[in-house]
């Protein structure tokens, strides 16, 4: 059995995937921890539950974005035991983000950055990149977005540190145009792609993530290729305020999901949430407190073509645990 949160630290925007040598690692956006600033946050488990903090898995800042403190929402993949970190940072001098991707050899690290960014600004479109590979094409694609825009696709090249010659960014969701402050999809960000029976199924959140009137969910749509068409699950069920995961008493402003498997082949949905017990902490860049959020998970379920959590809410008690190395 375990109890959420399984990281109970500042630890947004994750990523979990399980590494070639048997163990699940974690990974972070920047923070501020015992008085450092951590550029990747890493952390291993053997059971998806007890996590051991590794600390800064990007020891030396972009050649290009030196003085950044927005090191954002990183995506970990392996490929022939090399490990690619897809994240994003704001360029020295800039005001607007850039995706940038960065190489280890280990799935903790230290990874190296490329030496430029991949794509750049403006404001905050080009942030939380997530890397996907279409095993039914053999495609290698790159979701990103937010910034009021929509989430974009685009292919990568062989050596994925690049995009593809020739190829051209496609949006698959849009914000809505609502007005209605209860519509979580007029922000729409944190792209995450997971393949399941058929269906490609396009995680994403909205609409506010931070701050004293953050308001943010986990949301999906659904295709049969890659690339889309995707039709939202609030469209499917002509419910502009549908979400996957919302808050509750307990968790505020659940959002920037990921999708990890355990031993025995269940999908786990791993995300962050405030605890209003604890909201706010010593960030990086405000020194009153910022958003603390932490790592929470919670099962994930699929019923009539749609994946679901118990409840369409975080849990708060004990629930039976994923199934360890």
């Amino acid at each position: 059995m375990y109890t959420n949160p399984i990281i109970d630290d500042n630890f947004p925007d994750p990523t979990l995937i399980r590494a070639a040598d048997g163990w699940y690692y974690a990974y972070g956006t920047q923070t501020k921890r015992a008085g450092l600033i951590i550029n990747l946050q890493v952390a291993k488990s053997r059971n998806l539950i007890n996590w051991e903090y590794l600390g800064e898995g990007l020891p030396d800042k972009p050649t290009w974005a030196r003085q950044s403190q927005k090191i954002w929402a990183p995506h970990v993949s392996e490929h022939n035991g090399r490990y690619f970190l897809y994240y994003s940072a704001r360029p020295d001098g800039a005001d607007y983000l850039s995706l940038a991707v960065a190489v280890a050899s280990s799935p903790a690290g230290p990874f190296v950055d490329s030496g430029h960014p991949l794509l750049a600004g403006p404001g905050f479109t080009c942030i939380d990149p997530m890397a996907f590979d279409d095993l039914a094409t053999g495609r290698r694609l790159l979701y990103w977005g937010s910034g009021f825009g929509p989430i974009w696709v685009r292919e990568l090249a062989d050596d994925r540190l690049s995009f593809q010659p020739g190829s051209t960014a496609q949006a698959v969701v849009y914000p809505s145009v609502s007005d209605d402050p209860d519509d979580y999809h007029r922000l729409v960000e944190a792209a995450w792609v997971h393949y399941h029976d058929g269906w490609y199924y396009l995680f994403f959140s909205g609409d506010n993530c931070c701050g004293a009137q953050a308001h943010y969910a986990v949301l999906v749509a659904r295709a049969r290729q890659a690339t889309g068409p995707f039709e939202t699950y609030a469209a499917a069920t002509a419910n502009p305020h549908a979400a996957l995961l919302a808050a509750n008493a307990h968790w505020h402003a659940p959002g920037h999901n990921c999708v990890v498997t355990d031993a025995a082949g269940q999908d786990w949905l791993a995300y962050h949430a405030i605890d209003p017990r604890q909201p706010t902490f010593d960030a990086i860049d405000d020194a009153e407190g910022y958003s603390r959020r932490i790592l929470l998970l919670d099962k994930l379920e699929y019923a009539e073509g749609w994946p679901m959590v118990r409840g369409g809410s975080p849990s708060w008690q004990p629930q039976p645990a994923p199934v360890g190395q």
